[in-house]
């Protein structure tokens, strides 16, 4: 089986490594001929090239470039296409693409592996990034259903652990579980280098360690991923964010009128619920 990949950094670059090591032909496409270059070093592709006819003759395309860029490169893809072609992409978000995207091309699946490192480019690119990792699959009514469990059989071959869930109740997921916490993480940083006393900032940023790296992480790390997070999920985020905010009031009325009791009940509950996510 002959699978295109546009957009060569770490999610391409991973994806491709992991296909083919076992054993599929791999075509890769990126705006940068030392990135193709790279890619074909590195074995994450068969060949590449800047070049999107390269793709004619693949069997299922996946789009792993930014949100912002997903829809105009299906766009640029289908003169190059058969129509049996399969496309599907990478996305963190899922409404504001899968709908317009299957306008544009009927073979369109939405899918989004919940994968990933702090780092960019092609050279971050590694094996087995998805093993056991989520991946999402978002079709609709009129997603075609073949086209479904060949995406589905793709990601399974690379030992992803696979779920399927509308497009909308996939952002409202996520908003929660990743999303909302870069808002939170971003706000925590910026919160804490904005404190009038600068001697408090200069000893914080001496004495960080393991709570306060961990909750930073996704606050620090891509701007570029953020942004269009906001942008492209922003009713479900805005949601999230008010439903936080007034359960964070909670918290600080508690603290302010000393009921230990009521924070003590939170507390517990979170550290009960908190094994149902990560376990």
């Amino acid at each position: 089986m002959k699978i295109g990949i546009i957009g060569l950094g770490l999610i391409g670059g991973s994806l491709g490594l992991d296909l083919t090591k076992r054993g599929y032909e791999v075509i890769g496409v990126s705006r940068q001929q030392k990135t193709c270059e790279l890619a074909v070093q590195n074995q994450a592709v068969t060949e590449a090239s800047l070049d999107l006819s390269i793709l004619a003759k693949t069997e299922l395309i996946f789009v792993c470039t930014p949100i912002g860029a997903i829809l105009s490169t299906i766009s640029k893809i289908i003169p190059h296409l058969s129509p049996n072609t399969i496309i599907t992409d990478v996305g963190s978000v899922k409404s504001a693409i899968v709908y317009d995207a299957t306008k544009l091309w009927a073979n369109f699946v939405g899918s989004h592996p919940m994968a990933g490192t702090a780092n960019q480019g092609i050279e971050a690119a590694e094996y087995n990034l998805f093993e056991n990792a989520p991946c999402v699959i978002t079709p609709f009514g009129s997603t075609n259903h073949e086209a479904v469990k060949k995406v589905s059989q793709i990601w399974e071959a690379i030992d992803c652990k696979i779920y399927k869930a509308t497009p909308e109740i996939h952002d409202q997921a996520v908003a929660w579980i990743s999303h909302l916490p870069v808002m939170i993480s971003s706000n925590l940083i910026d919160s804490c280098i904005n404190d009038e006393n600068k001697d408090v900032v200069s000893l914080a940023q001496q004495i960080a360690s393991s709570g306060f790296r961990d909750t930073s992480r996704v606050g620090g790390a891509n701007v570029e991923l953020g942004l269009m997070m906001a942008q492209y999920n922003r009713e479900q985020l805005l949601s999230t964010l008010k439903k936080y905010q007034q359960n964070l009031n909670l918290i600080t009325d508690h603290i302010e009128k000393e009921n230990w009791q009521k924070l003590q009940e939170i507390l517990t509950n979170t550290q009960k619920q908190r094994p149902k996510f990560i376990d």
